[in-house]
């Protein structure tokens, strides 16, 4: 069945998938009205919308998950996302800052040849310029164990792999510290008071917050 949706439908759909990937159980109208920074009363009007088209599972006062077909689009908007961000990158130089704002439009086209085309011109990437995994075309993330730096303890070693937090703000700040993805990092302080931490990135001292800590994804040394 084919769906002829809205931009703010796709968007619904994409914002449920990434809440339900981090808890694992039936979203809140008010995490998505949080996530997609609109008034929860609009919400449910969408829920309920997106439920009549068998695109949602909704249970007043329980939550809202994807159903298969919900899930199928919101994957497939997330990876032409994470495609588009990656050529921007690689061929039209733009900065990993510079390319999530212009990712939101470019993710609703409607094509799938025109996409499939685009990752086999890239050469099937399986990561995004934020370490994001890029989903194949049949919907399969791949799958890494992965942590937030915060979560380390002082002698530990781990590669930079992703960021939580994917602002423009956060992405200057990590630039401007010579903090880059496939980083190799060793805490040599966590302060007991403030959680903030003394690095060795690539062999260079740093210290840094729990707030930055907190939104970079590293994968531990074995």
């Amino acid at each position: 069945m084919k769906f002829d949706l809205s931009q703010t439908e796709e968007n619904y759909l994409k914002a449920i998938h990434s809440l339900y990937v981090v808890s694992n159980k039936a979203v809140s109208t008010n995490k998505i009205a949080e996530q997609l920074q609109t008034k929860a009363s609009s919400v449910t009007d969408m829920v309920k919308k997106l439920a009549d088209k068998d695109l949602v599972d909704y249970v007043k006062y329980q939550g809202v998950s994807l159903t298969v077909q919900g899930k199928d689009i919101a994957v497939h908007v997330i990876r032409k996302h994470r495609l588009w961000e990656v050529f921007m990158v690689r061929h039209l130089g733009f900065q990993w800052d510079e390319v999530h704002e212009v990712a939101e439009q470019l993710e609703h086209v409607r094509s799938r040849k025109l996409i499939d085309r685009l990752d086999a011109f890239l050469e099937f990437p399986r990561y995004d310029p934020h370490g994001d995994p890029i989903p194949d075309k049949d919907g399969n993330f791949i799958k890494r164990n992965i942590v937030v730096l915060s979560s380390l303890r002082e002698n530990e070693r781990s590669k930079i792999v992703g960021v939580k937090d994917s602002s423009s703000a956060f992405l200057k700040y990590l630039d401007n510290a010579n903090i880059k993805l496939g980083a190799e990092v060793e805490v040599l302080h966590k302060e007991s008071f403030d959680h903030s931490m003394l690095l060795s990135i690539e062999g260079e001292k740093i210290s840094i917050s729990q707030q930055i800590s907190s939104n970079l994804y590293v994968k531990q040394n074995n």
